[in-house]
């Protein structure tokens, strides 16, 4: 009996550790989640999403070393726009999501879902926010 109340904490616990997703976008390539009290666009697993201040509406400016380190949230070949979520073509010929233009990016030092690290870094990364 201990051991299942220890067990039924741990998993509320941890319910509670994750964020909340309150919104999917895009055929739930993106997502929007409660992360510390804002309301923090995701990838389809949870992932923060980012924004670039180097970048402008329309155009991604983060390939080769940068795309290493922020890897775009690429899109389907047969993505298609929706509301202000839209699509960025890249040099590559590939294309990736942008809200409301600004491309979007992954962190790869962010390690589960609901981290942030990378918001600030270098002052010109931001979390993505709804």
């Amino acid at each position: 009996m201990k051991f299942t109340s220890i067990l039924a904490g741990a998993a509320a616990l941890a319910l509670f550790s994750l964020p909340a997703f309150a919104a999917d976008y895009v055929g739930g390539a993106i997502k929007s989640a409660d992360i510390g009290g804002k309301s923090v666009l995701t990838d389809a697993n949870g992932m923060t999403l980012y924004t670039f201040d180097k970048d402008s509406a329309g155009v991604t400016n983060c390939y080769d070393k940068c795309a290493q380190n922020w890897p775009p949230l690429f899109a389907a070949a047969d993505a298609a726009a929706e509301g202000d979520f839209t699509l960025v073509d890249r040099t590559d010929g590939s294309k990736m999501w942008a809200y409301k233009g600004w491309p979007l990016y992954l962190w790869v030092k962010d390690a589960k879902p609901g981290d942030t690290t990378g918001d600030m870094v270098g002052e010109v990364w931001h979390t993505a926010l709804e």
